[in-house]
């Protein structure tokens, strides 16, 4: 099975942050489509992934070739196939670049699982060369929105998976990049170091068209 080369790239933060302006801004580049969220979709083919490596290693390997055992056939659970298969139903369904996509990827703000560095790291090996942008912004803001002031304590909540989100990323070198909300709504201009990172012009204009654009539910950016 062929896939196509295609460069990937995931923006990691959560609820509240600006992601969605953060997606158009990154999508005003020529050959860009990052999708939307997918509610962690990728996680059940991690878990998939993880469940066959995880057996495979549990059972004997010249028993369970046998046809009369329980376990039959998953001492062979082809591990470099599975993610070849895994980044092809993704592209196909989840990510469904067009014909001039240089860049595709997806925004989500569900990164908050404990094994996050070992999700982080099967992206990694099914999207090889994926680079991840983190989004943050003041979490006193985030906590009193509405999509957080229903939950116990939203401040540490928040706080806790930003945390995590940072902790795993430290690890990846220049295979991360953040940004903060707050200071490219009133700046832009310090979003030409997120786009020398990605080897992208940044082109002015249209990233204040973006900024001028509503998104999600907070409306225009910039007044």
């Amino acid at each position: 099975m062929t896939v196509r080369e295609l460069d990937h790239v995931f923006v990691m933060t959560y609820g509240r942050s600006g992601s969605t302006l953060l997606m158009g801004i990154l999508n005003s580049i020529p050959g860009w489509l990052l999708r939307g969220e997918n509610r962690h979709a990728m996680r059940h083919l991690y878990d998939f992934h993880r469940s066959g490596l995880t057996e495979r290693a549990r059972v004997d390997p010249a028993r369970a070739s046998q046809p009369t055992h329980p376990w039959f056939g998953i001492e062979a659970f082809p591990e470099v196939a599975s993610l070849q298969h895994i980044r092809a139903l993704a592209e196909a369904t989840l990510l469904r670049p067009e014909h001039d996509t240089r860049v595709t990827g997806y925004k989500e703000i569900r990164w908050y699982d404990d094994d996050l560095p070992d999700y982080v790291d099967f992206l990694r090996q099914v999207f090889p060369g994926a680079r991840f942008v983190v989004n943050t912004r003041n979490l006193e803001d985030v906590a009193a929105s509405n999509y957080w002031t229903h939950k116990d304590d939203p401040l540490a909540q928040v706080r806790a998976i930003e945390d995590k989100i940072l902790g795993t990323v430290a690890g990846l070198g220049d295979a991360a990049y953040r940004v903060h909300y707050d200071d490219y709504v009133a700046d832009p201009e310090v979003l030409r170091g997120l786009f020398d990172w990605l080897g992208e012009a940044y082109d002015q204009n249209r990233v204040e068209s973006v900024l001028a654009t509503p998104h999600s539910r907070r409306g225009k950016h910039r007044g």
